[in-house]
Order: structure tokens, then sequence, then C-alpha cells
């Protein structure tokens, strides 16, 4: 990690000019994913997060089911500025991560503990969002810029069969990245004091 974590936390950001290469190689893409896999921790140690990684003609295959999806519940005369936000902002990427929770894990413990039977589906998103936040943040600190996109369930049943992935692993987000080629842009933050209470 080039920078300490506070310093990789505070510079993770979103980026939506990005180029089709990137900084590190792909066993390095794959490492950082495989470490946040390894140690991101979930409730009850579920480990229920599952991430596809895909690159060249797969990154492209994913971004053209996805507008084929669009284009057919998009109007027309607002598909051509859907087309290009996606051609401009994520197609044009060095790859995309997909994030699935195992739902199979879920009901599996929904079952075990029927006491937290209501809270299992949700720690299963708050261990992805980690999941995510722990890629999006390593990857940034590795020189790549990244934004997170939810095309789902839209293209849920399509990526399923286009990779023949487990039909019980629930598709939550999509992660385009690549290099940047502009900042991210200026970031409002709301008052401390309306986010953040201490009782002493």
């Amino acid at each position: 990690m080039a920078r300490n974590f506070k310093e990789a936390v505070e510079h993770r950001r979103t980026y939506y000019h990005i180029t089709n290469s990137s900084p590190i190689s792909d066993n390095e893409i794959k490492e950082i994913i495989a470490f946040a896999v390894k140690n991101v921790p979930s409730a009850f140690n579920s480990q229920s997060s599952r991430v596809v990684l895909l690159l060249g003609k797969n990154h492209k295959k994913f971004w053209d089911i996805t507008k084929e999806a669009l284009k057919a519940i998009v109007p027309a005369e607002a598909f051509e500025k859907t087309l290009a936000k996606i051609n401009t902002s994520f197609d044009c990427g060095y790859g995309t991560i997909l994030y699935f929770e195992d739902m199979a894990v879920v009901e599996n413990l929904q079952k075990a503990f029927p006491t937290y039977k209501d809270n299992f589906p949700i720690w299963s998103q708050q261990t992805s969002a980690m999941h995510q936040f722990a890629i999006w943040t390593m990857l940034e600190d590795a020189g790549l810029g990244a934004s997170l996109q939810h095309y789902n369930p839209l293209i849920d049943e399509m990526v399923q069969n286009e990779w023949k992935l487990d039909p019980n692993w629930k598709l939550i987000a999509q992660m385009p990245f690549g290099t940047p080629t502009e900042g991210p842009g200026g970031k409002e933050f709301d008052p401390m004091g309306e986010r953040f209470l201490t009782f002493e």
C-alpha cells in the first residue's frame, strides 16, 4: 500500500473517466481481490460474498449485455445518452468486478439461527459493501480509478447464463475500473455535527 490506511480511505473516489489500461499487472489485480475476499469480515463468519473479475473480451461482453438489456427498456430518445455514458465511463475501462452474495449460505444461516432470520439478508449486504469498499480502496491505491454501478436485477439472468454462475449467487453491484484520465471532481461534505455524535 503506497499510502497509509487513513490516506487510502480519503483518496478512494469515484472515477468516470477511465481507459483500457492498468498501471499494475493482472496478477496484482487478482491478488488485491483475493486478499479482500480472504480477509474482509462477515457476520457469523458466513463468507457469503462472491467476486468475479472480468478482463479483456469478458469485460467487453458484460457491457454489451448491459447495453442490450437497457435498449429493451429505455425509450429510444433517451437510449443514446445512456449508451454514451456506458461507452465513455464503463465499457472503455480495463476490467469489471462483479459482486455477488451466495443466497444459499444466507438461507442456511436463517435455518440454523431462526432468531436472526430477518437479519441475515441485511448482514449479507453489509459484508458485500465491505468487500466493495476494500477492493475499491486498494485498486485506487494501486493507481486505478473505479466506480460502483447497479444494473441488477435487469442483467442478472443474462450474466448468470453467460458465465455459467451458480444460480444461488445474487448480483449486488458492478465495478468498472481502469487508468483514470481525469480527477474525480469536487466533493461536498455535510457538517460533521449532523453525522457524528459523542456522549462522554
